[in-house]
């Protein structure tokens, strides 16, 4: 969230982002109760100590003059009970409005409704050529016998699937890929090079973390909504994650961190789950788009100072893993009416899909300033002693399943097998999904 006191002496700047975001929320409003709130407060203070000075007259006063004291003291507590009531209904009004407050775009975000003002930045390689009509993957999986959604049908109900055989391998290459390169400092050193970027290189920590979560720490976390989104289990207060990075954001809640300690970066895998409520008849064949899906996530915990670097990296990451396997893909500035309530700055990486003809994005990047941070309570502690809120980054390394469709499809053969990219055949242990080929 933003500070009040930021959006207080900065509100048309706000209202700006407000409106840019197509968010709903009165700024006006909210500063009202605001000036409210901070009244009522400073008289039920007010009062309170009054009570206490009385409370200690009275320890030392006797007879008439303590009868005196006890009078006073009844005239104190005169409604300070609606006072308090009227202070918590106002703190809840007041809490609601200031958690609805999005954050502020970057001065460099694109502004745009939705998503036609989204801006390619930058694209890397050509859409792969054929000899023959290449197929959807669909259709190649279902042929091999490595991806089973008719089955998934009569289980689980659709949007889901099957993951089976050379395919399961494969995903299992792609973990080990991220994360040999994720862990390595060698490897990280040869990615910011490439970018031209001068930045910590501390690698990150791999973690597998819980994929359910309190409904406060989501909220907290700023994903809690729109809550037609998730898998929401209200007898236990628990909500299934849409992406790793929904747990590993909240892992220093409520801790100062020491400045030397920083960056602190993880690299998450977990299983996502998503209800993709509003997506009724989008992507209803193959994996795109699934209730239930893995991922590899980027979480860190930087500077102020470092912020828009970190993700930087992040993206340069992301390219490096793509451009290893060889798959054509551009890089998108998202903008104002696209990115997410909490996000400051936002990129997203889309693959081409020969298959269906397009770039889908495969991976994401997104820039939270302090906003998450303040809402998580997890700040730093300078050389100087000095507190402040924790920056923080998260971005997808892969996707699997969007990746596997991306290899499918660009992979595909015309005799209707798949060619292993070159960096992944040391993990799968054949070149050629399908065939006799090793």
């Amino acid at each position: 969230m933003l500070d009040i006191k930021f959006i207080r002496e900065n509100a048309d700047i706000v209202k700006d982002a407000v409106a840019k975001k197509n968010v709903e929320v009165d700024i006006d409003l909210l500063l009202k109760l605001d000036d409210e709130r901070k009244l009522i407060r400073q008289e039920l203070d007010a009062k309170k100590a009054e009570q206490n000075r009385r409370s200690n007259e009275i320890v030392r006063a006797t007879g008439q003059e303590r009868e005196k004291i006890l009078e006073a003291m009844k005239h104190l507590k005169d409604g300070m009970t609606e006072n308090e009531e009227r202070y918590q209904t106002l703190l809840k009004d007041w809490t609601k409005l200031l958690l609805a407050v999005p954050n502020i775009p970057s001065p460099d975000t694109p502004v745009g409704p939705d998503e036609s003002g989204n801006i390619v930045i930058r694209k890397w390689g050509e859409p792969t050529k054929f000899d023959f009509k290449p197929r959807a993957h669909w259709d190649i999986g279902r042929d091999l016998g490595i991806i089973d959604t008719e089955r998934a049908a009569e289980v689980s109900g659709a949007r889901f699937a099957y993951i089976k055989g050379d395919l399961a391998m494969m995903q299992f290459a792609l973990i080990s890929f991220a994360l040999k390169i994720l862990t390595s400092r060698d490897e990280l050193t040869k990615i910011a090079q490439k970018a031209g970027l001068d930045i910590s290189l501390t690698p990150f920590v791999p973690v597998i973390p819980p994929v359910f979560m309190r409904s406060d720490i989501m909220g907290r976390m700023a994903r809690l909504n729109p809550i037609d989104e998730r898998y929401f289990f209200e007898k236990d207060d628990l909500v299934l994650i849409g992406s790793a990075e929904h747990t590993l954001g909240p892992l220093h809640m409520n801790e100062i961190i020491e400045e030397e300690r920083l960056p602190i970066r993880y690299a998450g895998y977990s299983t996502a789950f998503r209800r993709e409520a509003g997506a009724a008849g989008k992507d209803t064949r193959g994996i795109l788009r699934q209730h239930q899906f893995d991922k590899i996530e980027l979480e860190s915990f930087s500077r102020p100072e470092d912020g828009y670097k970190e993700q930087e990296f992040f993206v340069a990451i992301q390219e490096h893993l793509m451009q290893s396997l060889g798959l054509p893909y551009q890089v998108v500035a998202i903008c104002t009416g696209d990115m997410g309530k909490p996000d400051q700055r936002q990129f997203d990486i889309e693959t081409w899909m020969p298959g269906q003809d397009t770039y889908r994005e495969t991976q994401t990047s997104d820039y939270m300033g302090g906003y998450q941070a303040r809402r998580l309570n997890t700040r730093i502690k300078n050389k100087a002693g000095e507190l402040t809120h924790v920056h923080m980054n998260d971005a997808t390394a892969f996707a699997i399943g969007r990746t596997l469709i991306a290899i499918i499809e660009n992979y595909q053969q015309a005799d209707g097998t798949i060619k292993v990219p070159e960096a992944l055949v040391p993990y799968v242990g054949k070149t050629v999904l399908g065939g006799k080929a090793q």
